[in-house]
């Protein structure tokens, strides 16, 4: 993957930076595993707006996306590599052995007409889902399941990946890509490789526009609020705006808001770096 940086033919192109989407192969998705996404606009059932900074934006189909790889021991191959507007990663069209479709979130490394497996006991190969038992210590993992048979919940946006660094018992040693290290079982499931679309952060959008199609709205800064907007409002000038805080008064930068009594609090074993 590569980036490119555009040209400054017009003011919103100066300082825009756009992926190639070099690995992207069709720009049609599966019309099979398409569903219906419905938008809010931060509205709540009374029509009251519950979230700020959000409405608009471009119409989105969900795609389906299999997450919990439960297809075991019937090869699928990878037909093609899609862009999904719902995520930063790109996702993969599988094609089973038995003749079912399945999108999954697409590993680096990914290449059209690839055979990928799912199961106990197989290859750890780039694509490849098994159980933490059977993975080899140190190999970099991604869309890793908290509860066996739950589906992937975490390391699933664009170039996240987690190292599996122990093993002792019912419990894997698990390095995040927080910097947290917790245990989870070792009948959780994972994916071997790094998610793609790694270069997704250093993407620049170069005006305004782009955010509005995303669907994100003009956002106010709370230091230029007025005291009754915000806690950080208020003062002559340019006031610093006291202690950083959200809108309800909950310290920001730093304050730790995890709850104490949280019974998985017992698996991390270190907490995420500040």
């Amino acid at each position: 993957m590569a980036l490119r940086k555009l040209k400054p033919v017009t003011p919103g192109q100066r300082f825009r930076v756009v992926t190639d989407f070099d690995m992207v192969t069709t720009s049609k998705p599966e019309k099979s595993l398409l569903a219906p996404k419905k938008r809010s606009g931060g509205r709540n059932s009374q029509g009251r707006m519950t979230t700020r900074n959000i409405g608009g934006g471009h119409k989105k189909k969900y795609r389906i996306i299999d997450f919990k790889r439960d297809k075991e021991n019937i090869p699928a191959t990878i037909k093609t590599i899609e862009y999904d507007p719902n995520r930063t990663a790109y996702i993969a069209l599988l094609f089973y052995a038995d003749g079912e479709k399945r999108y999954v979130i697409a590993q680096n490394g990914f290449k059209v007409g690839q055979v990928i497996l799912s199961g106990n006991k197989i290859a750890p190969e780039v694509g490849n889902a098994m159980p933490l038992s059977d993975i080899p210590l140190g190999t970099v993992i991604s869309c890793i399941e908290l509860r066996p048979g739950q589906g992937a919940v975490m390391a699933r946006s664009a170039g996240s990946f987690a190292q599996l660094m122990a093993r002792e018992g019912k419990y894997a040693t698990v390095k995040l890509p927080s910097g947290e290290i917790r245990l989870i079982l070792v009948t959780c499931k994972a994916t071997i490789g790094v998610v793609s679309n790694s270069e997704h952060q250093l993407v620049v959008s170069g005006k305004a526009g782009r955010s509005r199609w995303l669907g994100r709205r003009p956002r106010v800064r709370p230091v230029v609020m007025n005291p009754v907007d915000h806690p950080m409002g208020g003062g002559e000038g340019k006031s610093s705006g006291g202690h950083p805080r959200s809108r309800n008064g909950i310290p920001a930068k730093g304050f730790r808001t995890r709850s104490k009594a949280k019974d998985s609090n017992k698996h991390i074993i270190e907490r995420r770096k500040k």
